[in-house]
């Protein structure tokens, strides 16, 4: 005969499993789904590692600050990675006194790749396939990519009054 009376969690892997699913949707409420997974994953790592799960009055409150505080800092540090890498962009580029400072800021706005695949094709002028074996990427990747950083900033350009 079984009794439903200890039906609460009693290790770190079921109150994980219990939560899980719960605390993925929360964490993508704050950081979006890309890395909600990550945080709650980096949250309960931490709470295991710390023992504090099994101890606390309230695990379920526990596990759901802890993503809350790991979501907290994961987007800090996505925007400062970010804000750096503008930054840092655009003093690269607005180091070539050909380049309008509209353009600078155009460019610093890309993503990463693409502002990779517009730098070495058009500052250091090399061909796709060249670009590609530096990046370690397919020439239709560059390709693709150049053709998106483009689009991008004929439209970012285009509203700027800039023909």
């Amino acid at each position: 005969m079984t009794s439903d009376r200890n039906t609460e969690p009693t290790t770190d892997a079921q109150l994980y499993a219990q939560h899980s699913h719960a605390l993925v949707a929360f964490a993508t409420s704050i950081v979006g789904p890309s890395q909600a997974a990550d945080v709650v994953h980096d949250a309960a790592v931490s709470l295991v590692a710390s023992q504090a799960l099994l101890r606390a009055n309230n695990p379920r409150a526990l596990l759901y600050k802890a993503v809350f505080a790991k979501a907290k800092s994961a987007q800090r540090s996505a925007f400062r990675r970010k804000d750096r890498e503008r930054r840092f962009a655009a003093t690269i580029v607005t180091h070539d006194p050909e380049v309008l400072p509209e353009v600078a800021a155009a460019v610093a706005k890309l993503s990463p790749q693409q502002r990779a695949c517009v730098f070495l094709t058009y500052w250091e002028d090399m061909t796709p396939r060249t670009v590609g074996d530096f990046l370690g990427i397919s020439d239709g990747t560059v390709k693709h990519h150049l053709a998106r950083a483009r689009k991008r900033l004929r439209e970012t350009l285009d509203q700027g009054g800039t023909p």
